[in-house]
């Protein structure tokens, strides 16, 4: 360490070194960047502008399509500028912020998941009394305390993370902060900070996961129950549909988070967290709210009103 500097920024690996294939690469991913956020964006518009939608499971999801506008926004504009500019540098602060905000929002998006399970259970399962046990004042503590906790658990991994001494390589092997690839680069030892990411992560994941599956299994069981061949095949599209998407979340998160850094592949890191950080989140308004019927009417009333508003300026206009 004698001849060592402390690190004032980051080098972020690219997708690719060779021009065509950067173009090629920037034009793929600004095209799901804009759907995401038009997809979750028409979704928030939809279900704000139709009083039938103001109910828990819609206010549940969203705050769902709020994360998945905000977690790509963490990483993928810093990458489109990467991939234009070759530029991929990025400063020590920048870096932790990047870092605390990716992991906030999906830490906030790993209890959402639960809590909409939750939702489903008692809608299915105990149907009498959901109106009494999803109250009003019950969703929005269930939707706070998801958005504290995510926040304050990322708050802790951050500061354990960006108080260690950097002064080795300033390269990060991912194209955005993330606790794994910006541990590896410290000279000091990561135990503690592995710890909890291990064990804090671990137990937060762990009890949200048991969470859903608790209430998926309890939902299933219900669903077996029900006569009606077509009631159940529409339940169970359903319930694929939304496990599906708790899987391909969960299983990417796991693998990038919850294991040692030794066992980090740079080139693997980043095809597994453009899963869950960048295709996932376009997945939301195709899985969870387009394939719905109540989502597509809401849409076609917002749609046929704002054409019937404008022909009607249109007509004052020329008059």
């Amino acid at each position: 360490m004698e001849n060592s500097t402390t690190v004032r920024e980051f080098i972020l690996m690219g997708l690719s070194d060779l021009p065509a294939v950067r173009f090629s690469l920037f034009a793929a991913f600004l095209f799901i960047y804009l759907i995401t956020v038009m997809g979750n964006g028409t979704i928030l518009l939809a279900i704000g502008a139709d009083s039938h939608l103001h109910n828990p499971m819609y206010f549940f999801l969203t705050n769902l399509s709020l994360l998945d506008i905000f977690c790509p926004t963490a990483t993928v504009p810093k990458m489109l500028e990467s991939l234009l500019s070759e530029n991929n540098i990025i400063s020590f602060v920048g870096c932790a912020l990047q870092l605390y905000f990716l992991v906030a929002l999906a830490g906030t998006e790993v209890f959402l998941l639960a809590v909409m399970a939750y939702d489903r259970y008692v809608a299915v399962c105990d149907p009498l009394r959901y109106t009494v046990i999803m109250s009003k004042k019950a969703c929005l503590q269930m939707v706070a305390g998801t958005w504290i906790t995510g926040f304050l658990n990322s708050l802790l991994h951050t500061v354990l993370t960006f108080t260690l001494p950097y002064c080795k390589s300033n390269r990060v092997n991912q194209y955005y902060c993330d606790i794994p690839p910006v541990l590896a680069l410290s000279c000091a030892s990561t135990y503690l900070a592995e710890m909890v990411v291990l064990i804090v992560g671990g137990i937060f994941g762990v009890g949200a996961f048991l969470v859903t599956l608790v209430s998926y299994v309890y939902i299933i069981s219900a669903i077996l129950r029900i006569r009606s061949a077509e009631g159940k095949r529409k339940a169970f599209s359903t319930c694929a549909s939304h496990l599906m998407v708790v899987c391909l979340f969960y299983g990417t998160t796991i693998f990038t988070y919850i294991r040692p850094s030794s066992s980090h592949h740079p080139d693997q890191d980043r095809l597994v967290s453009m899963l869950y950080g960048v295709l996932t989140p376009m997945l939301n308004p195709l899985i969870y709210s387009l394939r719905n019927k109540e989502v597509k009417g809401a849409l076609k009333r917002a749609i046929v009103g704002w054409g019937k508003r404008s022909g009607e300026r249109a007509r004052g206009f020329f008059h």
